[in-house]
């Protein structure tokens, strides 16, 4: 492969942004790549990039299906705080918190509440026929009251070891989020690419016409990818409200929804649908999350935070953009000629 076809692929350029965002952090701190291990544990600043964009890549990746199938699910940042709510709610009436059994019944009902708002939303799109950002915004709307109801409006406190573990614990010297994701990443890239799950979707996003005369049920595989969705959304609020030992039924997850869709956009994947690629959303994902952490390191004041963030999206966007690039090749070629000039001055030109 020569090196005008690495530069045309679609993960060149996001590849490259991530590459100068980690090196603009070595630059401003010269140990930030390094990891150690301390107790057991791995620490450093690219573990703590990969713990925290955990959730987000987790809602990327249930977007990307989505997507791929012309649709959009904006409800995801309320399902991940309704499902925080939830489980500390439940653990907050336990009377021994430590208990396992306890907390995986949270994390059951959780889960099982997430699904439910997630089947919702597919029957609402395939099966009404409800234009997905307006049935999907319904939820948006609606369930962040319906967290805000769980926490009676308060932030929920736990003290909970085994809850712990889910967003803020280590096993195999990893972050246990981090092998939540991959668990979750594999089985997905297995389901999509090593079976046929992944042609049905493309082809019910890329020609919805075609692949109905084609005898694709597309309606199923709809409410299936949206429940899907909910259910990596649910996994995420579990992973945040377990980070931090609490549930915000107003914050949590706020606008976690539009930088799930930029991560699979800067992957490469078209809000179209059609063909999507689950290593280019983790990719963005991790464009996103460490573009956030280097807003922090280079100390980008506080008032221009989502300005500077905006900017350096729309940069990637434009670099990953075929018609751009051709058109900034095309004007660099182009230089204006200069008029032939005769040595006579009193001879004209025949035009």
């Amino acid at each position: 492969m020569n090196a005008a076809a690495v530069i045309r692929h679609r993960l060149f350029w996001p590849a490259a942004v991530l590459v100068l965002l980690l090196a603009a952090n070595v630059f401003f701190t010269p140990g930030f790549l390094s990891v150690e291990l301390k107790d057991g544990h791995l620490y450093g600043s690219l573990i703590d990039i990969a713990r925290f964009g955990a959730p987000l890549i987790l809602v990327a990746i249930g977007m990307t299906l989505v997507i791929a199938t012309g649709g959009i699910d904006l409800s995801v940042g309320s399902v991940v705080a309704i499902s925080g709510a939830l489980a500390c709610l439940w653990i907050t009436d336990l009377d021994d918190q430590q208990s396992v059994g306890g907390v995986l019944t949270a994390v059951g009902l959780a889960l099982g509440l997430a699904l439910f708002l997630g089947l919702c939303n597919g029957v609402l799109v395939a099966g009404i026929g409800i234009q997905p950002i307006v049935a999907t915004l319904i939820l948006m709307v609606a369930g962040r009251g319906l967290a805000q109801l769980i926490t009676d409006g308060q932030i929920l406190t736990v003290n909970s070891a085994p809850y712990k573990l889910i967003g803020g614990g280590y096993w195999l010297t990893l972050p246990f989020g981090v092998l939540i994701v991959a668990a979750v990443l594999a089985i997905t890239a297995f389901l999509t690419r090593r079976m046929a799950l992944g042609l049905l979707l493309e082809s019910v996003g890329g020609n919805p016409v075609a692949s109905r005369l084609a005898g694709i049920r597309s309606r199923g595989l709809i409410v299936t990818v949206y429940a899907f969705c909910a259910l990596c959304a649910g996994i995420a609020g579990l992973m945040v409200s377990s980070n931090v030992s609490s549930a915000d039924g107003n914050n949590a997850g706020l606008w976690i929804e539009l930088d799930a869709i930029l991560a699979v956009v800067i992957g490469g994947t078209s809000l179209a649908g059609g063909r999507f690629s689950l290593g280019g959303t983790v990719l963005g994902a991790l464009v996103i999350q460490t573009l956030t952490t280097t807003i922090y390191t280079i100390g980008i004041p506080p008032e221009t935070t989502l300005l500077f963030k905006a900017l350096v999206v729309v940069a990637v966007c434009l670099l990953q953009s075929p018609a751009f690039r051709e058109k900034a090749l095309n004007r660099r070629r182009r230089r204006p000629q200069a008029a032939p000039a005769s040595a006579d001055p009193k001879v004209k030109v025949p035009a």
